[in-house]
């Protein structure tokens, strides 16, 4: 078995977008541009970029939930764009999101148990007390509690409910979990309670992260590995040490300069 999870050659996306007065104009817009990358099993590899960038473009391409113009994707050995609609359903079994906002990714009208089952039922694993021990045990393994599973979402605290959002992603035993900004619409203490619970997620499990991130006050602690972009295309890419200590492009630079409280000299110390 090789050591490479995810590995993405040679991705394009290109956008039409009409301009002038009356959008007679049109310009091609190119969301992703001959993007590579690898990811190894069991790390964690940080897209980071401004916004419009390409970075989500670039995680919702690998998903397939959106349309690519050309490329490829091997995720676990396979040709993940090429698979037909039933293959792709067990394989996203295996791939998994946490989304950026924790307010709007949970359904308020369903109880938090039936929420983080929906997985479950909808891959039919398990008999309905199965699937609640299965709830149970993963709500503890968030920092939640049991009974939690019989209450709604807007009963929790943003923090609490991303945690909801991990548990949901987590309940079918992924091996990749894409997490789009997710802790980017939360406060900076709370912040570094999901990324601490990510890491020992990561290591209990096995798992490895697409982590899509603007910010790269959060990359140095759960990084392993870097891809720098802009304007839909990889301009830098190495570990996180490299890239934090020895940042070889202008724009790196300036994302590490514009951490708040902190010059370049001060991250990379």
């Amino acid at each position: 078995m090789t050591d490479i999870l995810l590995q993405a050659r040679h991705l394009n996306k290109t956008y039409s977008q009409r301009t002038g007065t009356l959008g007679l104009n049109s310009h091609t817009i190119h969301a992703l541009a001959d993007v590579n990358l690898q990811l190894k099993r069991g790390t964690t590899l940080a897209v980071v970029g401004e916004s419009g960038s390409g970075k989500s473009t670039l995680a919702r391409g690998i998903l397939r939930l959106l349309p690519l113009d050309s490329g490829e994707v091997i995720f676990d050995g396979q040709d993940f764009l090429a698979l037909d609609k039933s293959a792709l359903r067990t394989a996203r079994r295996h791939i998994q999101m946490v989304f950026q906002d924790p307010f709007a990714s949970l359904n308020p009208r369903m109880r938090i148990g039936d929420i983080i089952a929906e997985g479950l039922v909808i891959h039919r694993i398990g008999n309905a007390q199965q699937q609640h021990d299965s709830v149970v045990q993963m709500l503890e393994k968030v920092g939640l509690h049991a009974d939690d599973a019989r209450k709604y979402p807007h009963q929790f605290s943003g923090g609490q409910r991303q945690r909801i959002g991990i548990a949901r992603a987590l309940i079918l035993q992924p091996k990749l979990l894409v997490c789009d900004e997710p802790v980017s619409a939360l406060d900076v203490s709370v912040q570094a309670q999901i990324l601490l619970l990510l890491k020992q997620l990561q290591q209990e499990m096995g798992l490895s992260y697409l982590f899509i991130t603007h910010d790269l006050r959060v990359v140095r602690h759960i990084a392993d590995d870097v891809l720098v972009m802009q304007k839909g295309k990889v301009i830098e890419q190495g570990s996180v040490e490299t890239i934090y200590n020895a940042p070889q492009q202008k724009y790196t630079q300036q994302l590490l300069s514009a951490i708040p409280g902190h010059g370049l000299r001060a991250i990379t110390a």
